[in-house]
């Protein structure tokens, strides 16, 4: 009995902790203390380093118990919280406490991650990645009224005279990590389009694609027309070329628009069809267009290129066309990007 006694009493005056953990920051809402002061305050009541860092702006602050801030180098946080605004990862919190966390450190980290979100609401910058898809579909349609269309680029917090490029992705990952990795510096906004999603950007860093994304992207001619020619672009990606700009399309462009029925009828790509049974022959064909060169696709594919060479002499037999030939390499090219586009058009 004077065990359970023992460990109501724990229970108790961790529960009275937690309230008066509660009620402090709920003070510190009425308020309105701007960022600042609440970390002063979250150090103050914490005794210990607490650290507030904005991932949109880049922006730490990290705060002492005497409410000024901390010198050195930051310690590795012995707690930290996500600050979520609008379902969105836009900060973390943390706690830098010497020794054994405190047993209020997890209510009082997860108080001051909801008082920081609502901070940076009302005060700024309250920059998320994720919009609303209305808004999205309002820039990129091309049923919007110009009027309709600047109005949504003002609510997206686009200026009015800067280009816009709009990136058409297929990903696992989040959008708004996708769009804040693509352009870290300026404003970005993304949302889901029906099967694909949308990334509306005033820079595109192609480069810092992640591993696994499909991206096409449109020029900066106009929302709507830059969102046709990114959806155009996705179409003509693969997996040993996963983001393609639509500007280096150029003539290949015009497959896109080929009526199915037409490219279904055509004999190399029928014979394309046959051939896509073997993922093998499929990669080596492709490796050696996309090259135009059998040793550097023996390299694409780390393969010897004796290899390389019977294996493209088979596909050349099951073609019905010399691939060592130029006009061969081309027909073979055109004939694999259109079977991709109409094997496209099949998934949707």
């Amino acid at each position: 009995m004077q065990a359970m006694s023992e460990r109501l009493s724990d229970l108790d005056s961790h529960v009275q902790g937690a309230i008066r953990v509660v009620t402090f920051y709920d003070t510190l809402m009425r308020r309105r203390v701007d960022l600042s002061a609440l970390a002063r305050s979250s150090a103050g009541l914490a005794v210990c380093v607490v650290g507030v860092r904005l991932h949109g702006t880049g922006r730490v602050t990290r705060i002492g118990p005497d409410g000024t801030e901390a010198p050195g180098q930051a310690r590795p946080p012995s707690s930290t919280a996500p600050v979520i605004l609008d379902d969105e990862e836009i900060g973390t919190v943390w706690l830098e406490r010497p020794g054994e966390p405190s047993p209020l450190d997890e209510v009082l980290l997860d108080r001051l991650a909801i008082a920081a979100a609502a901070v940076v609401e009302r005060y700024g910058p309250a920059r998320t990645t994720m919009a609303d898809p209305a808004l999205v579909e309002l820039v990129v349609s091309s049923g919007s009224d110009e009027a309709a269309r600047a109005r949504a680029l003002r609510l997206l917090e686009f200026a009015a005279d800067r280009p816009i490029h709009v990136v058409a992705v297929h990903s696992r990952l989040p959008l708004d990590r996708v769009g804040s990795l693509i352009c870290p510096a300026r404003v970005v906004k993304a949302a889901p389009l029906a099967d694909v999603g949308v990334i509306l950007a005033t820079t595109v860093d192609r480069a810092r694609f992640p591993e696994g994304v499909r991206a096409g992207i449109g020029t900066a001619e106009g929302p709507d027309r830059s969102w046709q020619q990114a959806r155009t672009a996705l179409r003509f990606t693969t997996p040993g070329r996963p983001v393609v700009r639509y500007d280096e399309l150029g003539a290949l462009a015009l497959l896109a628009h080929v009526p199915p029925g037409l490219v279904r009828d055509n004999n190399d790509v029928s014979a394309i069809s046959r051939l896509a049974h073997s993922l093998e022959d499929v990669d080596t064909l492709d490796a050696y267009c996309a090259t135009g060169s059998l040793r550097r696709a023996a390299e694409r594919l780390h393969l010897h290129h004796s290899s390389v060479a019977r294996r493209l002499d088979q596909i050349g037999k099951a073609l019905g066309f010399d691939l060592t030939e130029p006009s061969g390499l081309l027909r073979a090219g055109l004939a694999l990007t259109a079977w991709r586009l109409l094997t496209d058009d099949r998934a949707r």
